[in-house]
């Protein structure tokens, strides 16, 4: 199977790692390894594919921004103070172990940071990155600009998805880098991979 030399990378950085074929078998972990707690969750497509609303919200306390009928900032701050939180990471460098993620807002990114029980990465193979410089590109011109697209915001990015140009748009989505070169001291994190790709 793939990912072995970012497994070990991983490791050596402190996360947990967890590796699978398909969606399907990571989202089976998941809902089995997280049960009858709170949750949060990240805006992310990869999160949305594989059915983890939904099937996470079934038998915990899920806290998302984007469910239908909720009050956006309020549930941004119970996903902050939820015992377990999920995200897709935005990049990884695979020749570091390095997670790169970009945001807007910051729910995301200072939810890796602190407060937690426990953090899930979620990554599938379209995430990883050579090295540092192409896992930052990417955050600059792949996930930025088609995020941004389907958030509909006005920005140039937006507009053709092609490329980062540095505006200075008050939509703009990506505000905040947050590199982990090592697991964070505070709490337990995962990197659960998966050898198809996900989100963008």
């Amino acid at each position: 199977m793939a990912f072995e030399e970012l497994r070990k990378r991983l490791e050596d950085n402190g996360f947990a790692v967890s590796v699978f074929a398909t969606g399907a078998e990571a989202a089976d972990y998941l809902n089995r390894e997280i049960d009858g707690t709170t949750v949060g969750c990240g805006g992310s497509m990869t999160l949305r594919e594989l059915g983890l609303y939904e099937s996470l919200g079934a038998h915990n306390e899920l806290h998302y921004h984007s469910l239908p009928g909720v009050n956006s900032a309020e549930e941004m701050g119970k996903a902050a103070a939820a015992d377990v939180y999920l995200l897709s990471a935005n990049a990884i460098a695979e020749n570091t172990g390095e997670i790169l993620s970009i945001d807007g807002i910051g729910n995301r990114t200072s939810s890796t940071l602190f407060g937690h029980r426990k953090v899930y990465f979620i990554a599938g193979k379209n995430k990883v990155s050579p090295d540092f410089d192409s896992a930052l590109w990417r955050l600059r011109n792949v996930v930025a600009p088609k995020n941004a697209r389907r958030l509909g915001k006005k920005t140039p990015c937006a507009a053709k998805a092609d490329k980062c140009y540095n505006c200075s748009s008050p939509d703009r989505i990506c505000n905040a880098l947050v590199v982990h070169y090592k697991k964070m001291g505070s709490m337990d994190m995962e990197v659960v991979l998966v050898d198809q790709e996900l989100g963008f």
